[in-house]
């Protein structure tokens, strides 16, 4: 766990941020610094975006998700009983799609 210290900035506290993004003309946002080295994010990662109308949105490395998606297809998640098992296969699938676009971009 990370410490406060003075070489740090004030946004940034035990394994915290916040921080704002302004969403340029072309719906592009830059991730702060900060929050970049925090999460080991770097130029040509895959981040996958998550967005619920109640929820918000969520932004979480591709290669995460990836993980649930073959543990879900193993069988090896065992969701709790008010999750559908149903809509986590479709989870599974729509990331196991967007892993597909991003080898086929690369």
């Amino acid at each position: 766990m990370r410490k406060e210290n003075k070489e740090e900035p004030e946004n940034v506290v035990q394994d915290k941020y916040m921080g704002s993004v302004k969403v340029g003309s072309k719906g592009q946002i830059v991730i702060p610094k900060e929050a970049r080295d925090m999460f080991n994010i770097k130029p040509g990662d895959t981040l996958l975006l998550l967005a619920d109308l109640e929820r918000g949105i969520a932004i979480q490395r591709l290669d995460f998700f990836n993980k649930m998606a073959d543990e879900i297809f193993s069988g090896k998640y065992k969701p709790p009983e008010k999750e559908n098992n149903e809509q986590l296969t479709q989870f599974a699938n729509e990331v196991k799609k967007v892993s597909k676009m991003k080898e086929k971009d690369e």
